[in-house]
């Protein structure tokens, strides 16, 4: 929501925020205060449109579980605010990574110099490993 670029917008009604106990170093803070976010977002309930919720259930990422559901742990700050933030962040650039269409790849023909250069190239070492064959006939002068 705060990126202005942002192709599909997210509804934060369809998003289920859970304070959890963040992980690793911290010292005390990190025991008392829940200050990690869990981000769960369902593809299939969404008000995404169809085709998007179809690419981003293709897409093969373990943050997505079977059920479509989009699973985000944010953790890096010491804000709630701000791991709340950077996994909206996340999850926006999930959706926007299937936003937009790969472009279509138009067929093209190998130039006649490129296929010249390939088939000299070949030439050129099938030569070598001929003549790193056994020396035939003993021709001498």
């Amino acid at each position: 929501m705060a990126d202005a670029a942002a192709l599909v917008a997210l509804r934060e009604e369809e998003m289920e925020f859970s304070a959890i106990r963040a992980q690793g170093a911290g010292g005390q803070n990190v025991n008392k205060v829940s200050n990690a976010v869990h981000l769960r977002f369902s593809i299939p309930d969404s008000s995404l449109p169809e085709a998007i919720k179809l690419r981003l259930l293709a897409l093969n990422d373990q943050r997505i579980t079977a059920d479509g559901v989009v699973v985000i742990k944010a953790q890096t700050s010491r804000s709630l605010e701000q791991n709340r933030a950077d996994a909206i962040a996340r999850l926006q650039a999930l959706v926007d990574s299937v936003a937009t269409l790969p472009k279509a790849r138009k067929p093209t023909r190998p130039t006649r110099s490129s296929q010249r250069k390939r088939v000299d190239t070949k030439v050129g070492r099938g030569e070598v490993k001929r003549l790193r064959g056994r020396v035939r006939g003993g021709e001498s002068a």
